[in-house]
């Protein structure tokens, strides 16, 4: 069966024309999809309120569950003509609601939040939302149905908050419980524990089960629809004309998700890759019934002329820079403070060291803890310990970097003639992209630069 995965993000979910638009392009497609949708707009971030506040404040609690009630019910009612039935569905969303209530007040009366509470609170605005489309969609005449992860067995490997989906674990139940072929949504953002707990897969995590279904059934697709019109060559936000990038590799896509291109979660790509899965963009504001992607993302990398296919950024970054007298070099220091981090469960996204210097590239929200974990270390080798958080990272991602002489030059070149001052440069690590850190206050001006150096030449269209 040549079925496909689809996947409808959160800000595809924001009002009743959206769930016209997702009907319709349901529709298009000849063959049942395989439905993994994210909550309705805004959900997750009132479910997180909620979660942070539920040891504390009963009256947030009983809020929260009225607000959900009539957000889902706004839904209902526009999309629902027949009395019964909007009572019905609403019955049927109210009592998962309900579900959410108790877990809260049970969080309430402990007077803390556990861990596995916490992922199990915020897997609720995927559980209404898959719930209400795939009503909806019922009631518009599609034979459909809903299914939960922990229904069909997407197991993960049990860390909470940001689990890994075992392909090879889930494969097998996966498959069976959705080889019939009927239209199928399910909620995406978490997993199972072997143990049954709930587990979610990282914020933004829906693009990331989406590819673990679609590898667990070998997808035809993966095709991710999105209120943008795929990959640009810079955000259309700073700089002028940019291109749209009709084709990119897998490692091309995760270089650009990684360093701040917020269309996928960079973790997307991993389940799919070896299958050689193609992975789809649409724009769901923009399409007229024709499954044309506007970006496909495949194995094959091909290089453009210039090299560059894309500048990205982040301003979600800070340097835990620490010094001394031969740090760079000392036996076992650096495992010991990635050790330290990891058990605290800080990633560290880059390193650079010299003779006296380690600099840590860290998420801006981890570089104050960061820094006082090490601090408390006591490390007698460590004079100094500080934290830069007026930084910026941009990145430069292209097929053939490594191959084509002069690439580094005229990115640097461009920014030089800004009179930028680049404090850090990384090329090599990965042979598709080149970072550098600069200061906040230089970053429109450093990717404007590029941007024009690499695309001066090119008008608005495909590559």
């Amino acid at each position: 069966m040549n079925r496909r995965v689809l996947k409808f993000g959160g800000s595809n979910l924001k009002d009743a024309a959206d769930i016209r638009k997702l009907t319709r392009a349901v529709s298009c497609y000849s063959t049942p999809p395989l439905v993994v949708v994210s909550a309705l707009y805004g959900i997750t971030d009132s479910l997180e309120r909620a979660a942070e506040g539920a040891g504390r404040n009963v009256d947030g609690i009983y809020t929260l569950i009225k607000s959900l009630i009539k957000q889902h019910q706004q839904f209902i009612d526009s999309q629902i003509h027949p009395e019964r039935e909007r009572h019905r569905i609403l019955q049927l969303l109210t009592q998962r609601i309900l579900e959410l209530e108790r877990i809260l007040l049970g969080c309430h009366y402990l007077k803390e939040v556990p861990e596995f509470a916490r992922d199990q609170i915020l897997s609720y605005g995927e559980r209404l939302s898959s719930l209400l489309i795939s009503e909806i969609l019922r009631h518009h005449g599609m034979k459909c149905r809903e299914c939960l992860p922990e229904d069909i067995g997407l197991v993960t490997d049990g860390v909470m908050t940001d689990a890994t989906v075992d392909v090879e674990a889930s494969r097998a139940q996966v498959s069976s419980a959705l080889s019939d072929g009927v239209l199928t949504i399910i909620p995406g953002f978490y997993g199972v524990s072997r143990e049954g707990k709930v587990t979610l897969l990282g914020r933004g995590g829906t693009d990331y089960s989406a590819a673990a279904f679609a590898a667990c059934i070998k997808s035809a697709s993966l095709d991710i629809w999105k209120d943008v019109s795929g990959f640009m060559s810079a955000d259309p936000k700073i700089v002028r004309k940019p291109v749209r990038i009709s084709r990119l590799s897998y490692r091309e896509a995760a270089e650009l998700s990684y360093f701040g291109a917020r269309i996928l979660h960079p973790r997307t790509f991993e389940p799919v890759m070896d299958l050689g899965i193609p992975v789809r963009l649409y724009n769901i504001n923009d399409f007229d019934n024709e499954l044309t992607p506007l970006t496909e993302i495949v194995s094959g990398g091909e290089v453009r002329p210039g090299v560059i296919k894309s500048v990205t950024f982040t301003r979600a970054i800070g340097l835990l820079t620490l010094g001394g007298s031969g740090v760079g070099i000392r036996p076992g220091l650096l495992a010991a403070i990635a050790g330290a981090l990891h058990q605290a469960r800080i990633n560290i996204k880059s390193v650079f060291t010299s003779q006296t210097t380690i600099n840590l590239l860290l998420d801006i929200k981890q570089l104050s803890s960061s820094r006082d974990l090490i601090e408390n270390m006591r490390l007698p080798t460590l004079d100094e310990i500080r934290i830069s958080d007026d930084i910026a990272l941009v990145a430069v991602v292209g097929e053939g970097m490594p191959d084509q002489p002069g690439i580094a030059a005229r990115i640097f070149s461009a920014v030089s003639q800004e009179g930028i001052n680049i404090r850090i440069i990384s090329s090599g690590a990965s042979t598709v992209a080149a970072y550098f850190i600069i200061s906040d206050r230089d970053l429109y001006r450093a990717v404007s630069a590029i941007h024009e150096e690499f695309f001066h030449e090119e008008h608005p269209g495909n590559q």
